[in-house]
């Protein structure tokens, strides 16, 4: 095993942050402004970071990006068990999916007992087998099981929410003028809108975040002033009121799946 010199190592981490810091001081001296964005959901008897979402910053006031806003509000969504079940996929797989909040295969590796015991899905194993007689080798298979399986199971979902996005952030830029920006938070549910021009923004994630029970959808008016760091006070938004929550999400009840659809 490599042995990572402890030196070295900390002489890195300090350099990153020393250039974080100084990342932002350049920001704040150029007037321009940073926001230090947290989600935190509570989701059944949990309150927890969200990771891995995406959110988008829109220049403007709530009242001057009212039409988009009314257009997000008024598209339906399907959730992602729904959709689904609806393509045919087996229990087994939307478990797999909802295990680690995943809406689609690219999320996460395929382990060995995906595709082998009790608790194998049977769409993995039907891969699998297909790319063992292609490729000769059973683990080669089970890596790239992803060719193996149907569009609608590997990337349909990810490719319908992709259309009504690219639908949305168009209409948003032609009405606020200028490109939206957008982040992606880590597995804290962190992230950072950089290099900012100062004035008002609407912070949203345009496509409902869903939870065990509920999409949430946020549509914050905040506001950037010149040399505005951020890094002590994050803009903390949430789908439950607390004090230091700056903006609460709206939810709406997830559909009912159509039992027709169901294996």
């Amino acid at each position: 095993m490599k042995v990572r010199n402890p030196v070295l190592t900390c002489a890195g981490v300090v350099f990153s942050l020393l250039l974080g810091g100084w990342c932002f001081s350049q920001t704040a001296s150029n007037g321009r402004g940073v926001v230090r964005l947290r989600v935190r959901v509570r989701d059944g008897e949990s309150t927890k970071g969200l990771p891995r979402k995406r959110f988008f910053l829109v220049k403007g006031t709530l009242e001057q990006n009212r039409a988009w806003i009314q257009l997000s509000e008024q598209q339906t969504v399907t959730s992602r068990d729904c959709y689904y079940r609806a393509a045919g996929a087996s229990e087994k797989f939307i478990k797999w999916l909802q295990d680690n909040d995943c809406e689609s295969i690219y999320c996460r590796a395929a382990d060995l007992k995906d595709v082998d015991g009790p608790d194998a899905v049977p769409e993995f194993q039907k891969a699998v087998l297909a790319g063992t007689s292609e490729f000769k080798d059973a683990e080669l298979a089970r890596k790239w099981l992803s060719v193996n399986l149907p569009a609608a199971l590997r990337d349909g979902f990810y490719r319908s929410n992709q259309e009504r996005l690219q639908t949305l952030l168009r209409e948003a830029e032609r009405v606020s003028g200028v490109p939206v920006q957008s982040v992606m938070t880590d597995r804290n549910g962190t992230a950072y809108f950089t290099d900012l021009e100062p004035g008002e923004y609407v912070l949203t994630n345009l496509l409902p975040v869903q939870t065990t029970t509920a999409f949430v959808n946020w549509n914050c008016e905040l506001q950037v002033k010149p040399g505005d760091i951020s890094t002590e006070k994050p803009f903390l938004i949430s789908n439950r009121k607390d004090r230091n929550v700056k903006c609460v999400g709206v939810e709406k009840p997830l559909p009912v799946c159509s039992t027709s659809a169901r294996r």
